[in-house]
């Protein structure tokens, strides 16, 4: 009974552990628009939100969009001091 418990309790464990998403139903804009001569960096995506690292014009700037609309929700600029 004890052993049946263990095989139950790891065949839990191993379906938490090897648990992936699939990435293909999200939905995603197709395009997003940023200014000519940007140069994406990076990107990422945080609740539902897309983060875009990029360099306009020498300087980096972090792009906020919905990850749906494509539509650009903020912008920040780092300014060095």
């Amino acid at each position: 009974m004890v052993a049946g418990f263990v095989a139950v309790f790891a065949a839990i464990v191993y379906k938490i552990n090897t648990y992936e998403a699939d990435p293909s139903g999200a939905a995603f804009a197709e395009t997003l628009s940023v200014a000519p001569g940007t140069e994406i960096l990076q990107a990422t995506l945080s609740d539902g939100m897309l983060l875009v690292l990029a360099r306009e014009e020498g300087r980096n700037v972090l792009l906020r969009f919905d990850s749906v609309s494509g539509k650009q929700l903020g912008r920040t600029v780092f300014v060095a001091r």
